[in-house]
């Protein structure tokens, strides 16, 4: 059993969103080559909300919500049931499955917390878990920080996007090994993947096959390129008794600083996610609440923008390390790149923190996502247009400096 103090080494916050700045540079000028850049900090970690702000009237939204007082200030633990509600009518409309406001649908402080306590119900010590790699920061951490067994899953995600998938070879032999929770994001965090229709089919053949609980992440879901297609894991015609589908509104809609998820699926399992929301923050901040009623709300046009938006900045950065021979595979959807970096005379974790030191760009290592990525970066291009592109220029000269 381990100690809290080990549990929380397992976290490794160092390089979370918005922890870099209590990283150590001070050795950094001592093996620094060259110079440092000029140019305008960006901080690829996380996207910019002020150059991609909220939809329109959200700040008159919560406000209203403030106006209403207790009413909207002490809700239900799982969220005010009007706007509940409401919400399930339109993500039901979203996913192609009816939601069940009353048993079936959560209200959480952001996804984090609705993942955290995804996983807090459905792992206990020794619980063998299915963990997609690469796939977002958290998944693996918080198997491990439950006591949880990670079994690792391969994902291809550079060859033509139609033979693209996870090994479900492998994901099989895992099951039958006794592997009960599988936990999964699409569009995959950090590669931009989505799931194709016949994976997430045989997906949900399988893990009701071998009665394994499915966590899916789907927080990029409205972000989708040119041409590409989405198939919600909910609306499988065979999947398993016991899913959670997390979602929200902070990425795409840059509502982040609200701090609200959503996750619905099985009402067992939503219920017990209830009684430990109880213990861990009674509830989403009520008065932020309210402004969930912006979600697939927004004026008519603006998600359109916004997509359209990335991906003009994707195919720039694209264009940028590709020619540069720093290879990154193309998202489908949300708002990562995952570049390979060319063999470095130093590791990632220096080369990282010397990009922020010389250059002014803050961007996630590779091994966040899974151990063996250690010679690639993450970026959230979700930023000032002109801005990411100096940025990545900048990058790719840092590689330059520092390879081998």
């Amino acid at each position: 059993m381990m100690t809290l103090d080990e549990k929380f080494k397992i976290l490794e916050a160092d390089n979370a969103p918005g922890q870099e700045i209590r990283q150590v540079m001070t050795d950094l000028s001592t093996i620094m080559r060259g110079g440092k850049m000029n140019g305008i900090p960006v901080d690829f970690s996380h996207g910019d909300v002020d150059a991609f702000p909220p939809p329109p009237g959200s700040d008159k939204i919560w406000n209203d919500g403030f106006r209403k007082g207790a009413q909207q200030a002490y809700t239900e633990y799982r969220g005010a049931f009007e706007i509940r509600e409401r919400l399930a009518e339109r993500i039901g409309k979203f996913t192609g499955r009816a939601i069940s406001a009353d048993n079936e649908l959560i209200i959480t402080p952001g996804t984090q917390g609705a993942l955290f306590m995804a996983l807090a119900t459905s792992v206990t010590e020794g619980t063998k878990v299915a963990v997609i790699e690469p796939d977002y920061f958290a998944n693996r951490k918080l198997v491990r920080f439950f006591g949880g067994e990670v079994v690792p899953i391969p994902l291809n995600y550079q060859k033509p996007s139609p033979t693209n998938s996870i090994d479900l070879d492998r994901l099989e032999d895992a099951l039958k090994k006794g592997t009960k929770v599988l936990i999964f994001s699409t569009p995959n965090n950090p590669t931009g993947l989505v799931y194709s229709h016949t994976t997430i089919h045989h997906i949900g053949t399988l893990t009701a096959k071998y009665g394994v609980t499915v966590i899916v992440d789907q927080l990029y879901s409205r972000m989708l390129y040119s041409g590409e297609n989405y198939t919600h894991f909910c609306s499988c015609k065979v999947q398993p008794e016991n899913t959670i589908t997390i979602m929200g509104p902070s990425k795409t809609e840059s509502l982040s600083g609200f701090r609200l998820g959503v996750a619905f699926g099985t009402p067992k399992l939503i219920d017990r996610m209830e009684r430990l929301q109880a213990i861990v923050s009674l509830r989403a901040s009520g008065y932020n609440q309210a402004v969930l009623e912006t979600w697939f709300q927004e004026p008519k046009g603006w998600l359109e923008k916004r997509i359209s938006e990335h991906e003009a900045i994707r195919d720039r950065l694209l264009k940028i390390f590709n020619e540069a021979h720093l290879k990154t595979s193309i998202p489908q959807a949300g708002s990562y790149l995952f570049p390979t970096l060319p063999p470095l005379g130093i590791d990632l974790n220096t080369f990282v923190r010397l990009l922020r030191y010389q250059a002014k760009v803050t961007v996630t290592p590779g091994t966040e996502f899974a151990p063996s990525f250690s010679n690639h970066i993450r970026l959230n291009f979700s930023q000032d247009h002109k801005a990411a592109i100096d940025a990545a220029k900048r990058i790719v000269k840092i590689a330059e400096i520092y390879s081998v």
